[in-house]
C-alpha cells in the first residue's frame, strides 16, 4: 500500500478495468494485479502487458458470491474452487468495483438464464409457411408481455428504493444529531458517507431503469411495424419463389414436349435468365475479391490485441483473392493459404520443366533395439572429474546414446520445412520469423534426450542425404578434436544453404553440467542474397548425483540478417521453481535497421513458437526492475512451428524422434569416415555394451597413436627454431603421460589450433567470412562427386 494510488478504474462500454491488490500467500501478502471485467468474467493479469497473451485467473460472476469485508476489502468466491481476496486502494473505489461486480453479475445471471430457456418458444419442427407467421407473433406478443412484466417490476423497485432510501437518510440525519464523543462520531461519520454512496448507486440505477423505460415506451410502436414488415416481406418472398418454381416446372415440360433444336436456339427466355444469372454472379464474385486493408480504422487501445476484424478481414482476402496474395503477405505476413497457393501455381504453370520419372522413396527404419538397464555409479566416475571440461572425462558407453554429435548437429534440420517456407517469402521480416523459429526448433529433441553422444574422432564424417524425398543434403565433419570441433554443411534444392562450425565447451559443476556451444550458424537464402547468423545457448543438465536427469536451455540469440539489418533478439528463459511463467518459455521481438518492432514471436523451445504482427507499441508501466517496459498492440498469433510427436515406445529407444530413429541406419555408399561405420557405437546400438567400451577404448588408443605420428611430422616440418618442438618435449610431455594413463580421448596439450598445418580438414576448408566477419569451415565441394564415383581414396582409414 506504500505505492502511489493507481488511476480511478472506467469503464469502456461493458468493460471495466483497473488495478487492485490481491492476496497471494503469506510470504508476499498482497499484490497489485491488473483486473478486466468483462462479459460476466472477471479475470486478472501481472500487468497490463499481458492481456494479449497470459491470462492468471478467470471467475465467472454467475455462479460467484461477493462478499464485503471492510472499508476496502471484499472477497470473490464461486463455492471454494476459486477464491479472492482482494483490496481497493480506498473505500471509493471499492465502491464502484461492488457496484460494477453486482450489475455484471446480474446480467450475466439473466444471460445465462435466456441461453437455458431459449429452445423452448418455438417447436423443433419446422412449421409450415402459414404456421411460421403465427408462431413468431406469438413469440413477438410473448416477449412484449415479458417486457411490461419487467418494466413493472423495476417501477415497484424504483419505488421502494425512493422510499427506502429516504428513510435511511432521515434516519441518519437524526442520529448525527445526537452527540457523541470519542470514535463514536468517527463511525458516524463512516455510516454517513456509506449511505451518500448508497444513495449515488441507487440514482444510478434509477436513472438507467427510467431510461431503459423510456426508450422502450417510445420504439415499442416502431418495432412492432419493424416486426410486421419482415413478416409480409418473408410472405412475399415465399409467393415469389413459389412462382418461380411453377414457371420452372413450366418450361421443363415444355422443353421436352419440343421439338429438338440447336441449345443456342431451345429456349431463349432461358438463355437470356441464364446471362443475367453468370452477370449476378460475376458482380457477386467482384464484391468478395473486394481487399480490406488491415491497417485501416485500427482499435483505439494500448494493451489489448488489435481488434480481431482486421486478422479476419485479412485471411478472408487472402482465400477469395488470388491475386492479393504477394501484397497481402508484405502487410501482415505470410499464411498457410499464402504458401499453398504459391506452391499450387508453381505446379499449373506451363513454363515448369516437365516433372522427373518418380522412384521409389526408400523405407527407413521407425525402431532400433530397446536401451538396456544397466546400472553404473556415475558419482564414482563424476566426483575426481568436478571443475573439469567434458571432453576430458573418460566416459563409458553407459552414459552415451548411440548417436555422434555429427549426427545430433544434422538433427538440426528436422524441421526444414520451416527454411522451406522461408525462401519463399517476400518480406525479409516475414523471412527473419521462420528463420527464428528454426533457431528455437533444433531444440525440441533436446527436452528428454540426457545421453551424452560421441564425441567424434578428428576426420570422422556423416552424411544426412535426403535428396529425393525432402530437398535436402548435408555433411558434417569433426575438423578439430582439440579443442573439438565439427562443421557441417547443408544444401536445398529450395534456395536455401545452411553452414555452422561447432566448438563445445563444457564445465561439470558438480550439481549439474553446463555445455556452452561457442561456434556460429549462418543461413544463406539464394533468391534474396539474404545472409543471417546466430549463436547458441547453454545447455543445462540438472540433477547429476541426485534425482532424476533434466535438461534446460538458457540464454540470449540474436538473428541477425547482415543485408538488410534486420534483427531477431530471442530470450530462453531458464526455469525457476518459484517462476509462474510456462517452463521452456521462448520470447522474441523481429525489428528492422531503425529499431522499429515489427513481429512478437512466443511460445516455449519443446513444443510450438507463435508469431503476431505488431500494429502499434507503446511505453508501459515500470516493471519490477524499474525498467520502462513496451507494450505492444498485435493481431491475433498464428502458430509457425509446433514439435512433431515421438514415434510409439520412444522411452525405450533413448527419447529418438522420427528423424533420429534413422541417422544410425547403415547405407551402402557412404564414406569410410561415417559414423554409420563406427564400431563401437553399432556394438551400442545392438545393446552389447561391454563389448562397445572395449572397442572404444581401442579407437582413442588408434587416435592417440595417429596423433603422435602427425605431431612428429609437425616437428620435422618445422623451418624456424621458435616453431621447433623437440620429441622429447611431445612424448615426455607430463599432462600427455597423465592423459594416456586415464583414457582420456586423446585431448592433449596439442592443439590443432596453434598448429593449423598439423590436420587438414578433407572436405572443409577455413575462411573468412567477408559478410559477418566471422571465420569458420566452409565446405569446399567433392563429396558427393566422390561418392558417386565411389572413389575414397583420400579418405583415412580412423575405425
Amino acid at each position: 500500500m506504500s505505492e502511489s494510488k493507481p488511476p480511478t478504474p472506467t469503464p469502456p462500454g461493458d468493460m471495466y478495468k483497473g488495478w487492485l491488490f490481491k492476496w497471494t500467500n503469506y510470504i508476499k501478502g498482497y499484490q497489485r494485479r491488473w483486473f478486466v471485467l468483462s462479459n460476466g468474467l472477471l479475470s486478472y493479469y501481472r500487468t497490463q502487458a499481458e492481456m494479449g497473451h497470459t491470462c492468471r485467473g478467470t471467475i465467472n460472476l454467475a455462479t460467484a458470491n461477493i462478499a464485503v469485508e471492510d472499508s476496502c476489502n471484499f472477497v470473490i468466491s464461486n463455492g471454494g474452487a476459486q477464491t479472492y481476496h482482494l483490496k481497493a486502494s480506498s473505500e471509493v473505489e471499492r465502491q464502484r468495483w461492488i457496484t460494477a461486480l453486482e450489475l455484471a453479475k446480474a446480467k450475466a445471471v439473466h444471460m445465462q438464464a435466456e441461453s437455458d430457456d431459449s429452445g423452448d418458444d418455438c417447436p423443433a419442427v419446422p412449421p409450415s409457411s402459414g404456421q411460421g407467421g403465427g408462431c413468431r407473433n406469438l413469440e413477438i406478443q410473448s416477449t412484449l408481455r415479458t417486457l411490461g412484466s419487467k418494466v413493472e417490476d423495476l417501477n415497484t423497485c424504483n419505488d421502494l428504493i425512493v422510499k427506502h432510501g429516504s428513510a435511511l437518510q432521515r434516519s441518519l440525519s437524526e442520529l448525527e444529531g445526537i452527540r457523541v464523543v470519542g470514535d463514536m462520531g468517527e463511525k458516524m461519520r463512516q455510516v454517513t458517507e456509506r449511505a451518500t454512496l448508497f444513495r449515488i448507486t441507487s440514482n444510478a440505477m434509477i436513472n438507467a431503469c427510467r431510461d431503459f423505460l423510456s426508450l422502450a415506451q417510445n420504439h415499442s410502436k416502431r418495432w412492432q411495424k419493424a416486426l410486421q414488415a419482415e413478416r409480409d416481406q418473408r410472405i412475399r418472398l415465399e409467393e415469389t419463389l413459389e412462382q418461380l418454381a411453377k414457371q420452372h416446372n413450366h418450361l421443363e415440360r415444355a422443353f421436352r414436349g419440343a421439338t429438338v433444336l440447336p441449345s443456342s436456339f431451345s429456349n431463349p427466355a432461358l438463355a437470356n435468365k441464364g446471362g443475367a444469372s453468370v452477370k449476378g454472379d460475376a458482380s457477386d464474385e467482384d464484391d468478395d475479391n473486394e481487399f480490406f486493408d488491415a491497417m485501416e480504422d485500427p482499435a483505439g487501445f494500448i494493451t489489448v490485441p488489435a481488434d480481431p476484424k482486421y486478422h479476419s478481414v485479412a485471411c478472408l482476402s487472402i482465400r477469395r483473392s488470388g491475386s492479393n496474395v504477394s501484397g497481402l503477405s508484405s502487410e501482415i505476413g505470410m499464411d498457410e493459404q499464402s504458401v499453398n497457393f504459391d506452391e499450387q501455381s508453381m505446379v499449373s504453370n506451363p513454363e515448369s520443366p516437365p516433372p522427373l520419372e518418380l522412384e521409389p522413396v526408400r523405407q527407413r527404419r521407425t525402431r532400433i533395439p530397446d536401451k538396456p538397464n544397466y546400472y553404473l555409479n556415475l558419482w564414482s566416475i563424476m566426483k575426481n572429474c568436478i571443475g573439469k571440461e567434458l571432453s576430458k572425462i573418460p566416459m563409458p558407453v553407459n552414459f552415451n546414446e548411440p548417436l555422434s554429435m555429427l549426427q545430433r548437429l544434422s538433427e538440426d534440420l528436422e524441421y526444414y520445412e520451416l527454411l522451406d517456407k522461408a525462401a519463399k517469402c517476400q518480406s525479409s521480416l516475414e523471412q527473419m520469423c521462420y528463420v527464428a523459429a528454426f533457431t528455437v526448433s533444433s531444440y525440441s529433441t533436446t527436452v528428454h534426450r540426457t545421453g551424452k553422444p560421441f564425441n567424434p574422432l578428428l576426420g570422422e564424417t556423416f552424411e544426412l542425404d535426403r535428396l529425393k524425398d525432402c530437398g535436402y543434403r548435408s555433411l558434417c565433419e569433426q575438423v578439430s578434436h582439440h579443442p573439438p570441433a565439427a562443421a557441417h554443411h547443408a544444401s536445398s534444392e529450395k534456395g536455401w544453404t545452411l553452414r555452422q562450425e561447432i566448438t563445445l565447451a563444457s564445465k561439470f559443476r558438480g550439481k549439474y553440467l553446463s555445455i556452452m556451444p561457442l561456434g556460429s550458424i549462418q543461413c544463406l537464402f539464394d533468391k534474396s542474397d539474404n545472409h543471417y547468423s546466430w549463436k547458441k545457448v547453454t545447455t543445462t543438465v540438472h540433477n547429476i548425483i541426485v534425482g532424476k536427469l533434466w535438461i534446460d536451455q538458457s540464454g540470449e540469440i540474436d538473428v541477425v540478417n547482415h543485408k538488410t539489418g534486420d534483427r531477431c533478439h530471442l530470450k530462453f528463459a531458464p526455469y525457476s521453481y518459484f517462476s509462474r511463467d510456462v517452463p521452456r518459455k521462448v520470447t522474441g521481438v523481429v525489428t528492422d535497421k531503425e529499431g522499429k518492432a515489427h513481429y512478437v514471436l512466443s511460445g516455449t523451445w519443446d513444443e510450438k513458437m507463435e508469431f503476431s504482427r505488431i500494429m502499434q507499441s507503446s511505453k508501459g508501466e515500470n516493471g519490477t526492475e524499474g525498467k520502462q517496459r513496451t507494450v505492444y498492440q498485435t493481431l491475433k498469433a498464428k502458430e509457425i512451428w509446433r514439435k512433431n510427436p515421438l514415434p510409439e515406445g520412444a522411452e525405450n529407444m533413448y527419447f529418438f524422434s522420427s528423424l533420429a530413429l534413422t541417422l544410425n541406419d547403415p547405407e551402402e555408399g557412404v564414406a569410410p569416415t561415417d559414423c554409420r561405420r563406427r564400431p563401437d557405437q553399432r556394438l551400442m546400438e545392438d545393446g552389447r555394451w561391454d563389448e562397445a567400451n572395449a572397442e572404444k577404448q581401442r579407437l582413442e588408443e588408434k587416435q592417440r597413436t595417429v596423433r603422435r605420428e602427425r605431431e612428429r611430422e609437425a616437428v620435422k616440418a618445422a623451418s624456424s627454431p621458435e616453431e621447433a618442438v623437440t620429441e622429447d618435449s611431445i612424448t615426455d610431455s607430463p599432462s600427455k603421460t597423465d592423459a594416456v594413463e586415464t583414457g582420456t580421448e586423446a585431448n592433449e596439450v596439442f592443439d590443432e589450433s596453434t598448429h593449423p598445418d598439423s590436420y587438414q580438414a578433407l572436405w572443409f576448408e577455413k575462411l573468412d567470412d567477408p559478410v559477418s566477419g566471422e571465420t569458420l569451415h566452409v565446405y569446399k565441394g567433392g563429396y558427393w562427386e566422390a561418392k558417386e564415383q565411389g572413389s575414397w581414396d583420400m579418405c583415412p582409414e580412423i575405425f
